[in-house]
């Protein structure tokens, strides 16, 4: 965000050295207090500027729309600045504060209560981050810890879209949805490209390692679709329901978006259906594999059988074996070796088992 003012054309040097000083002022406020950043928007002039806490309420009172965002990571600190602004109930403070990410939404008579869950790349894992959203017909409330990836993306694009497409407060709903679903999406990509990485390695030469990677990958790619399948709820309700807080004209956008959400859960369960089929794929070689060779060692012991029964029988130790006192009695038994060996593997071949 930048912390100029930008007004209209045709303003006279006074007004250009007032909004200096504002600014100025502004500033200094927002050093005094890194946690809180609170801008108000004139969507009739498109005017922005900073303000410091002491401002809110003169500036929702001339008509201005307000976007308050706290960090909350300092518990304490940030109670006091909450309960000083008074805009929302101390439970949904206490909520913000302690309950885990889950997207939901709660309607209260003066304002909209959403939590989104963002994502963060921690590796090849995802940190869920929290923004609670409180939408009121003057005020957007935004309680986080830390810096969400979705939202600093919303602070780095949203003033071009105000200056250039607002008309109504409700914009900031969409600025925040839009840059969250593009949070699910980059996310989504990091794991398609796990899945074609374990495809790869599920190819030729297979190391163990790969059937923990899958099992791992599987179980991220389910935990994303539970993450986002709150999401397409909450935006369903936002776009086709009622709200003095969002405003028709923004639903049909909202709307749009939920069939975006539709397609991240339907590749998130392709995901998983293809890893599926590489894993089911590669056990279905490996059994092929162990069937030749057991095909193999039962024609051995096929061939081997009969001729193990028959130095069985000429290995016994009897003092009468007529055939051992034959001439020719060895080439004999050599000749029945070969013609069994010779008719086991014509017949084998007929059968078409070798």
């Amino acid at each position: 965000m930048t912390d100029d003012v930008e007004n209209e054309p045709g303003n006279d040097d006074g007004d250009e050295t007032d909004t200096v000083v504002s600014a100025a002022a502004s500033q200094h406020a927002i050093n005094a207090d890194p946690l809180v950043s609170i801008v108000s928007l004139d969507f009739k002039t498109k005017l922005h500027r900073r303000l410091n806490i002491e401002d809110i309420k003169p500036a929702m009172e001339a008509g201005q729309f307000v976007w308050i965002d706290v960090d909350v990571g300092q518990a304490d600190e940030a109670r006091k600045v909450l309960t000083r602004i008074a805009l929302c109930e101390p439970e949904i403070i206490e909520d913000a504060l302690t309950r885990e990410p889950a997207t939901q939404i709660a309607r209260y008579d003066d304002y909209l209560h959403l939590v989104l869950s963002g994502c963060r790349l921690a590796g090849h894992k995802f940190d869920l981050e929290r923004v609670d959203a409180i939408m009121g017909e003057s005020f957007l409330l935004t309680l986080h810890k830390g810096q969400p990836v979705f939202l600093e993306a919303v602070r780095k694009s949203y003033i071009a879209d105000f200056v250039r497409f607002a008309q109504s407060p409700s914009f900031l709903l969409y600025e925040l949805w839009d840059h969250l679903i593009d949070n699910y999406l980059a996310i989504h990509k990091k794991f398609e490209e796990r899945v074609e990485h374990v495809q790869a390695q599920l190819i030729g030469e297979v190391n163990d390692k790969v059937f923990a990677e899958a099992s791992e990958l599987g179980s991220d790619l389910l935990h994303l679709r539970k993450v986002v399948l709150p999401a397409r709820a909450v935006l369903t309700d936002l776009s086709t329901r009622k709200s003095p807080f969002v405003s028709e004209a923004t639903q049909p956008f909202l709307g749009n978006m939920v069939g975006t959400i539709e397609r991240v859960l339907q590749d998130v369960l392709v995901d998983r259906d293809i890893l599926s089929g590489a894993l089911n794929n590669y056990m279905s070689l490996v059994a092929h594999k162990t069937n030749a060779v057991m095909s193999r060692l039962t024609v051995v012991s096929i061939i081997f059988l009969p001729l193990t029964f028959l130095c069985g029988v000429y290995g016994m130790n009897f003092d009468v074996l007529p055939e051992k006192s034959w001439e020719y009695g060895y080439a004999y038994f050599w000749i029945a070796v070969v013609v069994i060996t010779a008719g086991l593997v014509w017949l084998m071949k007929r059968n078409k088992v070798l």
